[in-house]
C-alpha cells in the first residue's frame, strides 16, 4: 500500500529523482571535516528564518510599541527570552561561521577556476548577512538601536549621493516611524528575498562544478554525499546548535533602555562585527571620514570580488599564493586589532548593564506617598513597575515634581514637591523598569545610603554616571581629584574652604553615619 502511494506520488512529482540528485552527489576521496562549514552557515540561516518568523508574530514596528513588544516577547511570552536569544546570538554565530567558511575556501584555494562565480556569490551572501545584522539594529528601538542607526545614516551621508541615501534610509527629516518601518521592511522582506536568491545560485554553482576536495588529491573512488559526508555535517551542525541553545538559555539577550532622542550624551557601541569600522572612524575625522566609511571598506570588498582573478599560479597551496596570503593576513590583523581597541574604548550605557546611584535612589523614592497615591493597584494610574513611559524625559521630570498638573511645567512645583534630584532619580529608575529590571541589585548598606543621598540632594546640581543636572562639577570620578578628608570638609561646609562657594553645607542635614557613607562612596569613585 505504502509502496503504491509512493509510486503514485513519484509519478506526479519526481521526488525520487530529486532525492537522488540531492543526496547522491559524488564527493572526491579525502573530503574531510573542513568541508562542513558551508552546511553550518546554511543551518544557522535557517534558524534565523524560523525564529524571525515567530518574532514577527509579536513584534510591532512602530516607535510607540516596538520596545514594549520586544519586552513582552522576552518577559511574558513562554520561552520568548530563549527565542529572541537564538535570533540575537544567532546573528553573531552566522558571521563567525561565514568568515570561517570563507577562510576555509581561501586556505584550500577553492575559489580558483572554474569556481569564480561560486566565490563571488559567496561574497554577496556575506554582505547580505552583514546587511541583516545592520538592519536588525533598529528594530528593538532601544538606546543602542537609535544611536547606532544614527551613526549608520551619518556614515551613509559621507558617500556618493550621500544626502539622497541618508534620506532614503531615514524616510524623513529624522529617525521616526518611517525609518523603523523601512528598516523592518528591509529586514523582513527585501533582504530575505535577496538572500534566498543568492543561496540558490550559490548552491547551484557549487553542485555544477562540485567541491574542490583536498589540496593534495587522495587516491580512491568518489563517495556519495549521503551517508558518508552527511554524517559529518549532522554532527557539526548539532554541536553548533547545542552551543547556540546553551548561550540563549544561559544569557539574556541584550536590551538597552528605551530610545531617548534627547540623550545626546549616549555613545553608541555597535556589535563586535562592526566595531572595527566604528574604531576606524576615530582615525579619519572631519573631511577624511570618507576614507574610513567608503575607501578602506570599498577596497576590501573589491579585493574579495577580484580574488579569483588575482595570481597566475595554478597551485592551491598557500605558500604558492603569497599575494593572497599576505593580503588576508594584513586584513585579518587590521580587523582584529581595531576590534580589540574598540572593545577597550567602548563604554557601557545599557540600563541592563548596571544600576546608577540615581536609579537605586529612585527605586526608594517611588514608594513615597506622592507617587503611590495614584500609582498603585486599583489606583488612578498604573503601578510604577508596569508603566510604559511613553512621554519624553522633560515631561516626566515635570510630572514627578508636580503630578497634579495636566500639562506639567506650567507653574513652579508647589511646596513639598520632590526635588530636582529626586525627580531625576525617579526618571532613572523608570528606565530600568522599562528595561525589565524593577529590582535593584544587592549592595552594602553604606552604598545604599550614599545612593539615596546622591539622589535626594546631589543630583539637583551634579551629574553622576551620565545622569542628574549639569549645573555643578561631575561626580562620576570625584575620587580622582579629591581625597576623603577634602570631600568631608567640602560637603560639610563649602564656604569654609571657598568663601565664594555657592553650594550649601550639609553638616546640619546629614548624620555622621550618612556623611561617612557618602564620603566613602565618592572617594572610591576613581
Amino acid at each position: 500500500m505504502l509502496q503504491a502511494i509512493a509510486d503514485w506520488f513519484d509519478s506526479r512529482t519526481g521526488f525520487r529523482a530529486a532525492r537522488k540528485h540531492l543526496l547522491d552527489e559524488p564527493l572526491p576521496a579525502g573530503t574531510g571535516w573542513w568541508f562542513v562549514t558551508g552546511s553550518i552557515v546554511l543551518f544557522l540561516i535557517s534558524i534565523q528564518f524560523v525564529t524571525g518568523v515567530v518574532l514577527t508574530m509579536y513584534y510591532v514596528p512602530a516607535p510607540d510599541h516596538a520596545y514594549d513588544s520586544v519586552r513582552f516577547i522576552m518577559d511574558q511570552l513562554p520561552f520568548g527570552g530563549v527565542l529572541r536569544g537564538l535570533h540575537v546570538f544567532g546573528a553573531s554565530f552566522i558571521v563567525v561561521a561565514a568568515l570561517v567558511h570563507m577562510l576555509r575556501v581561501v586556505a584550500l584555494g577553492s575559489y580558483r577556476k572554474p569556481r569564480e562565480m561560486t566565490w563571488i556569490t559567496g561574497v554577496v551572501l556575506l554582505l547580505l548577512i552583514l546587511g541583516f545584522a545592520l538592519s536588525g539594529y533598529l528594530l528593538p528601538w532601544d538606546q543602542k538601536a537609535y544611536w547606532a542607526t544614527t551613526v549608520t545614516i551619518n556614515v551613509a551621508r559621507s558617500g556618493p549621493m550621500g544626502e539622497y541615501v541618508a534620506g532614503l534610509l531615514r524616510g524623513g527629516s529624522g529617525l521616526g516611524p518611517l525609518t523603523l518601518l523601512r528598516w523592518y521592511s528591509a529586514h523582513v522582506f527585501l533582504l530575505p528575498a535577496c538572500l534566498i536568491a543568492f543561496i540558490v545560485a550559490h548552491v547551484y554553482l557549487m553542485r555544477r562544478h562540485g567541491i574542490s576536495g583536498p589540496i593534495v588529491p587522495v587516491a580512491g573512488p568518489a563517495k556519495p554525499f549521503y551517508p558518508y559526508h552527511a554524517l559529518k555535517d549532522t554532527i557539526a551542525v548539532a554541536l553548533v546548535f547545542a552551543a547556540l541553545v546553551a548561550l540563549a538559555v544561559t544569557f539574556r539577550a541584550p536590551l538597552d533602555a528605551v530610545a531617548d532622542p534627547t540623550d545626546a550624551t549616549y555613545v553608541p557601541r555597535p556589535e563586535w562585527y562592526f566595531l572595527s569600522l566604528f574604531q576606524l572612524l576615530k582615525y579619519f575625522p572631519g573631511p577624511l571620514e570618507p576614507v574610513a566609511t567608503q575607501g578602506v571598506p570599498g577596497l576590501v570588498v573589491a579585493f574579495l570580488f577580484l580574488l579569483p582573478f588575482l595570481g597566475r599560479s595554478g597551485s592551491r597551496r598557500l605558500r604558492d599564493r603569497p599575494v593572497v596570503t599576505g593580503m588576508f593576513l594584513i586584513i585579518g590583523l587590521g580587523v582584529t586589532g581595531l576590534t580589540v581597541m574598540g572593545l577597550r574604548d567602548a563604554p557601557g550605557h545599557s540600563a541592563s548593564e548596571g544600576w546608577s546611584p540615581l536609579a537605586v535612589a529612585g527605586s526608594e523614592f517611588v514608594k513615597d506617598a506622592r507617587c503611590t497615591t495614584c500609582h498603585r493597584a486599583g489606583g488612578a494610574a498604573s503601578e510604577i513597575t508596569g508603566l510604559a513611559m511613553l512621554k519624553d524625559p522633560d515631561w516626566l521630570l515635570s510630572h514627578v515634581r508636580d503630578p497634579q498638573m495636566i500639562a506639567p511645567g506650567l507653574r513652579e512645583p508647589p511646596s513639598g514637591a520632590m526635588s530636582v534630584g529626586q525627580a531625576q532619580s525617579v526618571l532613572s529608575y523608570t528606565k530600568r523598569v522599562r528595561a525589565g529590571l524593577p529590582i535593584p541589585p544587592k549592595m552594602s548598606a553604606e552604598t545604599h545610603t550614599a545612593s539615596l543621598i546622591v539622589g535626594r540632594y546631589c543630583a539637583s546640581c551634579h551629574m553622576i554616571d551620565g545622569e542628574g543636572s549639569p549645573g555643578a562639577p561631575d561626580l562620576t570620578h570625584a575620587g580622582r581629584t579629591h581625597d576623603a578628608k577634602w570631600l568631608h570638609d567640602w560637603i560639610s561646609a563649602p564656604d569654609e574652604i571657598d568663601a565664594g562657594a555657592n553650594m550649601p553645607g550639609f553638616r546640619d542635614f546629614l548624620s555622621d553615619e550618612q556623611m561617612s557613607a557618602l564620603v566613602k562612596y565618592l572617594a572610591a569613585r576613581k
